[in-house]
């Protein structure tokens, strides 16, 4: 799943001020090997200002517009947690929602339930405060999550888990997460990891949001080896790389010209 960011204001520096720029975008990263283009119309970095739904769909329908008129076959996700603003984006091409806060929000699931996509769960929380453990809260609600997205009518094979990191979690609670990424696979769903750049890579490497591409390659061939189904990143063609040695190794995958 490549990353799209259809705001000026992307922590990890790749924000897109214009449609055009981020149409562009989304093209470079289908070159690159993109299976899902996310798209997103507002920053959800530290200390980002969020912005009402008209400004959302302001950024946001335009570039999902333009991405299916010009590759009418991209599976184009829509990143938003506003049930209206993803009716519209999914009425303009859109074919999966992507929520960090979930489905909680009854009108949000309504809508997917009516637009029959599949949805990526993400946990995410407002405070790093936790009663007991991290993990265990963590796949405490995506279970609970999951179960009501299948209860609400979304076949359990297009529900999609996001463990949030990064969201409402310390470094060292990411870490925790990231450790025990089986257990989430143990759940019994499909499952989306989104790593790249983050925070918590610059803290354990010292690099900038744009010179973690080999920080986040460690933590994608890790998410292959438990068994993690889609990757979120931005550095797409290494990152395919990086998927192709990990599935050949821990998965059996050869690419079709193998000798």
């Amino acid at each position: 799943m490549g990353i799209v960011n259809a705001s000026p204001d992307s922590f990890s520096g790749d924000g897109m001020a214009t449609c055009a720029a981020a149409v562009e975008r989304a093209a470079h990263q289908l070159a690159e090997g993109s299976d899902i283009v996310d798209v997103g119309g507002q920053s959800t970095r530290p200390g980002h200002v969020a912005v009402d739904a008209s400004e959302e769909r302001r950024r946001l329908l335009p570039v999902v517009r333009g991405l299916c008129e010009r590759f009418p076959d991209a599976f184009v996700s829509v990143d938003t947690f506003d049930a209206g603003v993803f009716r519209d984006a999914h009425a303009a091409g859109a074919r999966m929602l992507n929520s960090i806060w979930g489905l909680d929000d009854d009108a949000l699931l309504a809508a997917a339930v009516e637009c029959g996509v599949p949805v990526a769960i993400m946990h995410n929380r407002r405070s790093t405060v936790y009663d007991g453990d991290v993990v265990d809260e963590v796949l405490r609600y995506l279970g609970a999550q999951g179960a009501r997205a299948v209860a609400a009518g979304i076949a359990r094979e297009r529900v999609l888990l996001d463990p949030g990191i990064g969201f409402g979690k310390t470094a060292e609670q990411n870490l925790a997460v990231l450790a025990a990424l089986p257990r989430l696979r143990a759940l019994g769903f499909p499952t989306l990891l989104g790593t790249s750049r983050k925070s918590t890579l610059g803290k354990l490497t010292g690099r900038e949001p744009s010179e973690r591409a080999f920080a986040t390659a460690a933590t994608v061939a890790l998410a292959v080896a438990a068994g993690i189904d889609v990757v979120r990143v931005h550095d797409v063609a290494a990152m395919r790389d990086v998927l192709k040695v990990s599935d050949a190794i821990v998965r059996g995958v050869r690419p079709p010209d193998w000798q």
